[in-house]
């Protein structure tokens, strides 16, 4: 006990990993990327226990690019989907036939439609066209041909469920398999739709029972997982592969199973299964908490994945597959066509035939294997978090470096151990990211905490921000060790970019030492004036320099240093120039950023190394200003907020814009002169283009028209007016726009 008390510090600081985890699996707190890690650890499992071998129950006929280069181009004629039909049932004997296709149009493709219209209107004199037609009919409706070879076999049809097209519907629904009723009032998260695409009236009645096929892909893009009962308009509806399991089955009923009542269920109001029954007997097929079925993906899938065996369409329509070769088969008709789009991004290939996905569902359903999240996993997530996070939490202080990853090692290899047994043998699938990033995290705390913070006083942390900071503000630091850290923290800042133009030129005509001196010559008179205003060099990124104020020791008028450090850099590269001209080298341009904004600053990076930096939107930001200097011809360009905090300066504003990665438009600034040093002349232009601006953005093109004259005549060199001097003219063309805001958008960085 003594020793617990002696290191309470170590044992706090390794339990916060414990309480993060604990809030993601409660929901309090979602990590995404720990929901990241798990589906990467469930992806990896998945493919290493894939069984890679052939289920030769169920057989996929493929229309494949063969099919479409022999037979024809997308969507074929019903009639020759009726000798497939037939060619399947008759000649080669099958015991089901599901189509993962909708047939949502008739098919006009035979020209009947129209025969029949002149029947009706230009040759309706003509007996014997007429009588002809009445001949020919049965043999150009392929609808009919089409719907007579499905009637009174074990055919499913296929059809989507939508929820992104205003509630649009087409053909004609199944049945639903289960009312709401059924559910006893217990809010089921359903996947919900409001549309369908479905199967013309025709074809669904000779064919009743059909499934819905669509594809679930996850947050990240991922399909694992495909929905057995869907929700529209409070009736529920089955999906292809579990209408075809139940057509093998007899059409057995389909019910909801609710969790039993334990422990660490007896809160969830999900479905824990779905339950069918026939003849007194029950199957249970266990569902996530959206009613899915995990994809029992069984290989790499596609033709030469070796899991089903597929089968040419054209092969069965020119009657080269022997007969009987496909007998007692469950069949699916889907296509690994690129260009028919059904291909998706699973766990074990990122382009995999979504026929294949139902196939191995209906697979799974045969063999009685199936993964699942239970119902419980939150249950089990928090018990295995405590108990191993609280063995970490209280041992790891106690013992020596060695015995501590010897501990952690056996801590995390029992959890992983559990989670594998429990998803080989019971097909569970459980969270295990947020344990072993709670162990490995809690060990990594406890250790640093350990050998490093107990071991160091913070007026030795003080000393080491002379490698980031000028001397001067070191000096003050030392004074007061205390009040500064390294440790990561939020604060209002101004960060600057600065960036050399013109490199990439005298990098073409001058020697490597040479421009290395010229390049260190530069950067140190830039350098100086950051450190004259008190500003922190962040780091040096080839022909840039970046640099903030206000941390870490925190200054009030840091956006008022960083802008008069940005002028003066500018002056001083002018003079540079003037140098450089003397001596016959290439000039160089300047390009600053500045942006004001709620920063996270701190000591940063890896073991090996880290470096005090600063991180955030607000930093982001400021190196797209930077990027805008360019395009605005000017040699800084200032964000709002900046300006706001600088009020020393007289401003020009630039525009409103947009940049990548921000919804929000932000006005941007050229500083001009100290407030001072601004003329009358200069005073007035500034009026003028503020007015300018104003109709700018109320669209009177007109009006801008005849301030920008004045504004040229002002200064006829500025890049700036030229350039809104095109806007102008470009803008003039499009109708007047009722949602625009005034912003110019920026899609690169």
């Amino acid at each position: 006990m003594g020793a617990l008390l002696k290191h309470w510090p170590r044992i706090v600081v390794t339990l916060l990993p414990l309480i993060f985890a604990l809030l993601h699996a409660a929901g309090a707190v979602r990590l995404g990327v720990l929901e990241r890690l798990d589906n990467i650890i469930y992806d990896s499992r998945l493919r290493a226990t894939m069984p890679r071998t052939l289920d030769d129950r169920v057989v996929i006929v493929d229309i494949d690019e063969k099919s479409l280069s022999e037979v024809g181009r997308w969507p074929w004629g019903r009639n020759r989907l009726a000798e497939l039909t037939n060619e399947l049932f008759d000649r080669q004997k099958i015991a089901l036939l599901g189509f993962d296709i909708v047939f949502a149009e008739a098919d006009e493709s035979s020209g009947l439609k129209r025969l029949r219209e002149l029947a009706q209107n230009e040759l309706r004199d003509q007996p014997g066209f007429v009588d002809k037609l009445r001949q020919m009919e049965s043999s150009l409706d392929y609808d009919a041909m089409f719907a007579k070879a499905l009637e009174g076999r074990a055919v499913v049809l296929g059809y989507y469920l939508t929820g992104d097209r205003d509630g649009h519907t087409s053909g004609v629904l199944p049945e639903p398999v289960m009312d709401k009723s059924a559910l006893q009032g217990r809010p089921i998260k359903f996947t919900t739709w409001d549309g369908y695409g479905s199967n013309i009236a025709p074809i669904a009645k000779a064919a009743p029972i059909a499934g819905h096929f669509n594809p679930i892909p996850e947050s990240d893009g991922v399909v694992r997982s495909l929905p057995l009962i869907a929700d529209y308009q409070g009736k529920y509806y089955e999906s292809l592969s579990l209408a075809m399991f139940r057509l093998l089955a007899g059409l057995p009923t389909v019910a909801p199973g609710f969790p039993k009542e334990r422990m660490l269920a007896r809160t969830y109001q999900g479905l824990e299964s779905i339950q069918l029954k026939l003849g007194g007997k029950t199957l249970a097929i266990p569902v996530d908490e959206q009613v899915s079925a995990l994809i029992p993906f069984r290989g790499l899938g596609g033709p030469k994945g070796g899991s089903f065996r597929y089968v040419s369409a054209a092969s069965l329509l020119d009657k080269s597959i022997p007969p009987e070769s496909l007998r007692d088969k469950i069949v699916l008709v889907g296509t690994t066509a690129p260009g028919l789009q059904d291909l998706r991004v699973t766990p074990v290939s990122e382009v995999y035939p979504g026929v294949e996905a139902h196939a191995n569902v209906i697979s799974g359903l045969l063999d009685g294997k199936t993964l699942v999240k239970p119902d419980y996993a939150v249950g089990y997530e928090v018990v295995v978090l405590l108990v191993s996070g609280l063995i970490l939490a209280f041992a790891l202080p106690l013992v020596t470096a060695t015995r501590a990853v010897i501990l952690s090692v056996l801590v995390l290899a029992a959890v992983a151990g559990l989670n594998l047994w429990l998803y080989l043998g019971s097909g569970l699938v459980l969270p295990l990211a947020s344990a072993l990033v709670m162990g490995v995290t809690a060990f990594a705390l406890n250790m640093s905490y350990g050998y490093f913070v107990e071991s160091r006083s913070k007026r030795e942390l003080a000393q080491l921000f002379g490698t980031y900071v000028p001397p001067e503000l070191v000096d003050e630091m030392v004074k007061d060790p205390d009040s500064y850290s390294m440790e990561a923290t939020n604060r209002e800042m101004t960060v600057m970019f600065c960036d050399m133009r013109g490199f990439t030129k005298m990098s073409e005509q001058m020697e490597p030492l040479q421009l290395q001196a010229l390049l260190n010559g530069v950067f140190t008179r830039l350098t100086g004036i950051i450190r004259a205003n008190r500003g922190t060099i962040d780091k040096y990124m080839g022909d840039c320099v970046m640099a903030f104020w206000g941390a870490p020791v925190e200054t009030s008028d840091h956006a008022h240093l960083a802008v008069k450090s940005a002028m003066e850099m500018a002056n001083a590269v002018r003079g540079i120039n003037e140098e450089h001209r003397a001596k016959g080298i290439p000039e160089i341009g300047i390009g600053i950023g500045v942006n004001t904004g709620n920063m996270c600053v701190g000591d940063m990076g890896s073991n090996i190394r880290k470096s005090y930096t600063v991180i955030g939107d607000a930093v982001n930001l400021g190196s797209r200003l930077e990027g805008l200097s360019k395009i605005y011809g000017v040699d800084t360009v200032v964000s709002d907020s900046a300006r706001k905090l600088a009020p020393a300066f007289g401003w020009q504003e630039l525009d409103l814009v947009r940049v990548k990665g921000k919804d929000q438009a932000v006005a941007i600034f050229w500083p001009v002169a100290p407030n001072n040093r601004i003329g009358a002349e200069t005073e007035a232009e500034l009026k003028a283009w503020a007015s300018f601006l104003k109709a700018y953005r109320a669209q009177d093109w007109d009006q801008c028209d005849l301030l920008m004259m004045n504004l040229l005549r002002m200064n006829a060199k500025k890049y700036l007016y030229h350039l809104y001097s095109e806007r102008v003219a470009s803008m003039r063309l499009l109708p007047f726009d009722l949602e625009w805001d005034g912003a110019t958008n920026f899609e690169t960085k």
